[in-house]
């Protein structure tokens, strides 16, 4: 055996033995053996889901959906494999995107027959280079001609999938001080390839959830990461020219996208994950799978010029071969959120402030993690709340609650239990386990109040007892936490007098102001939202169907009821009647909303702030309301709503309004005020600010 190979061989078992050691720092023994299982385990070659483009269809000409007028600029470097550059254009053409964009495609002096195929392809704009400038090169001179704001740099080894551009942008809008956003890449067969990835002090990279599935929530939320893999790379081209591109020391290719990455957060921008863009890469088609020959060598070579130019920062970097677990989100402040359901945004107003709450602790600097008591949680719910920076926790993908706890609890600021069920049984292991995390509980209402008025309007006298038994148990709890949240002014000075010596405070409900979307006359009928999985609401519609409503017809035959919310069909039989109609939960409440007349809320009993009112105020639909439907909404009637409680006034009001104009507008203006200055996020904020001190939203500059 000559020495040559000898050499050969001793490298690649250094390299073996490296990659070995790094998985047993990350994943532990066991971990490890998993993820050998994984990587040579037998697999489809192909997911059937991702519906990918066949690389022996024969070709033939098509059309790119491209814009005049392009948002994007896609810039493609290829050098031969035509076969996997047409695949991917196909892909795009089949996908498309609502964002406009064009296709850029940087032919380097390909070998075979690549540009006068891509010549065929209807859209592309083709970029031939005279001499091969690797992939560096190509993709700053396909940058340098893009007409777009905004450049995506996508490998031609790569397939999209739908939201592949739309969702990298939305989350380049929507996250503060965003630099890059990259992809969730997978394999061909489903399998994640990259979920972001890590920077080590060395320089050394590791690619989070490579090989783990694709619907694992640990990969399935945004997250700021030390860089995204160049296949799929999205960044403002003002910011890439500012930069000076992808920096030509490290040409023909690898370690610029780490590079770039590195050079944008030490502008003080972020570098983000986002799951919702999922890119199917077909690693090693361009440039090999061996780091010891072909373009592949210069990998090793240029992590040395990586480690030199950005020594000082990677000396902030954790250490090599730190748990991954340890390594994201080391500079977060981390606060886990517990509820009695995954939020659903369709299914009732708390769940849109859980929501909201989360969203504004992330944009306060927090990594959030959110367990339903019941630990379910379905795929959509679970990408709702990766779409905000979320992480969910649920079965079958994540441990126990206490394993969770004794794993993170070195790192665990906060905790947030929603609902005093969900707190009562969850405080006593979080306080052993989690000793110096602060405690908040957000009581949604007050569970006993509700109980109370239902005692009082039913006559129940074991309800009463229910009542006496719920205030002893909230109110230990609240003595218990460190800070106990309330929605409602009225329970906030209610709290304030019985419980002097607890933490209250009032966090409201938060709604954006939607807007009137349509004008009075572009309007008809009634609505109520709200299911019958809450008792109030169920009083309410009977109230309403058998006593309200008739008034309303007797005069106005013509004015239409309509039922929104989850209504179980042995009660909908009974609630049928002339001019009602039971529509049964909605996906989107808007059209709803900027197309009915009135919302009505003719709640008899209840507690805390009502969504439906609030809900209805934010996009200028005008509501009738009882007192109890008002409380604590500096609701006043004739200003901001109208109010009444019994059946004859209430239906009184309802037939004024339909009409009167003038009345209409005002409450409508003054519905928006009231949620502007009263329920808006900036007030919210202040209050968690408060609660838990405020934080800069992204990671120190290096």
């Amino acid at each position: 055996m000559s020495l040559s190979t000898l050499a050969w061989r001793a490298r690649r078992t250094y390299y073996l033995l490296q990659r070995i050691r790094g998985s047993l720092a990350q994943r532990g023994f066991q971990g490890t053996l998993a993820r050998i299982r994984q990587e040579f385990q037998s697999t489809p070659s192909e997911d059937d889901t991702l519906r990918l483009e066949s690389l022996e269809t024969p070709f033939a000409p098509f059309t790119l959906p491209v814009s005049d007028t392009p948002l994007v600029s896609v810039v493609i470097p290829v050098y031969g494999k035509c076969a996997w550059t047409v695949a991917c254009l196909r892909s795009i053409s089949r996908h498309g995107a609502d964002t406009p964009f064009e296709v850029i495609v940087v032919d380097d002096a390909s070998p075979d027959d690549s540009a006068s195929k891509l010549m065929q392809v209807g859209g592309v704009r083709l970029l031939q280079n005279e001499t091969n400038l690797g992939f560096i090169g190509s993709s700053n001179a396909g940058a340098a001609i893009a007409r777009a704001p905004f450049l995506l740099f996508l490998n031609n080894d790569t397939q999209v999938t739908p939201g592949w551009l739309d969702s990298l942008l939305e989350t380049y809008q929507q996250e503060p001080h965003c630099g890059i956003v990259g992809s969730q890449l997978v394999y061909p067969d489903g399998r994640i390839q990259e979920a972001g990835a890590l920077t080590f002090a060395n320089g050394e990279a590791w690619s989070v959830g490579r090989y783990e599935k694709r619907d694992d929530p640990r990969y399935l939320y945004r997250r700021d990461v030390d860089y995204v893999s160049g296949a799929s790379l999205l960044i403002e081209k003002s910011l890439f020219q500012e930069l000076g591109g992808f920096d030509a020391r490290y040409a023909p290719a690898y370690c610029e996208d780490a590079d770039l990455a590195f050079a944008v957060r030490a502008k003080g921008r972020r570098v983000i994950y986002d799951p919702g863009s999922v890119i199917v890469h077909y690693e090693g088609i361009s440039s090999g799978t061996d780091v010891f020959s072909g373009v592949k060598q210069h990998q090793l070579t240029n992590l040395q010029t990586f480690a030199e130019k950005w020594s000082d920062a990677l000396r902030q970097q954790p250490q090599p071969h730190t748990p991954e677990t340890k390594s994201l989100h080391r500079q977060d402040r981390h606060i886990l959120v517990i509820d009695a359901l995954t939020p659903d945004l369709a299914r009732d107003a708390g769940s849109l402030q859980v929501f909201s709450i989360m969203r504004l602790l992330r944009e306060m600097g927090w990594r959030v993690t959110f367990m339903a008591d019941n630990r379910t949680a379905a795929p959509r719910d679970i990408r709702a709340l990766g779409s905000i920076g979320v992480e969910v926790l649920c079965n079958p993908w994540s441990p126990t609650l206490d394993a969770w706890l004794k794993r993170e609890r070195d790192g665990l600021q906060a905790v947030m239990l929603c609902r005093h069920y969900v707190a009562d049984a969850n405080l006593p292991l979080i306080k052993q386990l989690a000793p110096g995390a602060q405690i908040l509980f957000d009581t949604e209402d007050l569970h006993f109040l509700r109980e109370r008025r239902a005692a009082q309007h039913t006559g129940n006298v074991n309800l009463q007892r229910q009542a006496a038994a719920s205030q002893k148990r909230e109110f230990a709890l609240m003595r218990a936490c460190d800070v106990t949240f309330v929605v409602s002014s009225m329970e906030h000075e209610l709290l304030r007098k019985e419980l002097p010596d607890v933490n209250v405070m009032l966090l409201p409900n938060m709604h954006p102001v939607h807007g009137r979307k349509r004008e009075l006359e572009e309007r008809e009928g009634l609505i109520f939202v709200g299911g019958f999985g809450h008792p109030p609401n169920v009083d309410a519609v009977h109230w309403l169907i058998e006593d309200i409503y008739p008034r309303v017809r007797m005069k106005r035959p013509d004015i239409k009821l309509h039922l929104i919310g989850q209504i179980p069909d042995a009660a909908r039989a009974e609630l049928q009647s002339e001019g009602v109609t039971i529509h049964g939960r909605v996906e989107d409440l808007e059209p709803w909303m900027a197309g009915s007349r009135i919302s009505l809320a003719p709640l008899r009993y209840g507690a805390g702030v009502k969504g439906k009112v609030n809900s209805a105020m934010s996009y200028g639909l005008p509501v009738v309301a009882t007192s109890i439907a008002a409380e604590g909404m500096w609701l006043r009637d004739g200003e901001n709503a109208m109010l009444a409680d019994d059946a004859q006034g209430f239906a009184d009001a309802v037939l004024r309004l339909y009409d009167d104009s003038a009345l209409w507008y005002r409450l409508s203006e003054g519905g928006m005020a009231n949620i502007r200055d009263h329920f808006s996020f900036d007030v919210a904020r202040k209050t968690l600010e408060t609660a838990l001190g405020p934080h800069r939203r992204h990671r120190p500059t290096n």
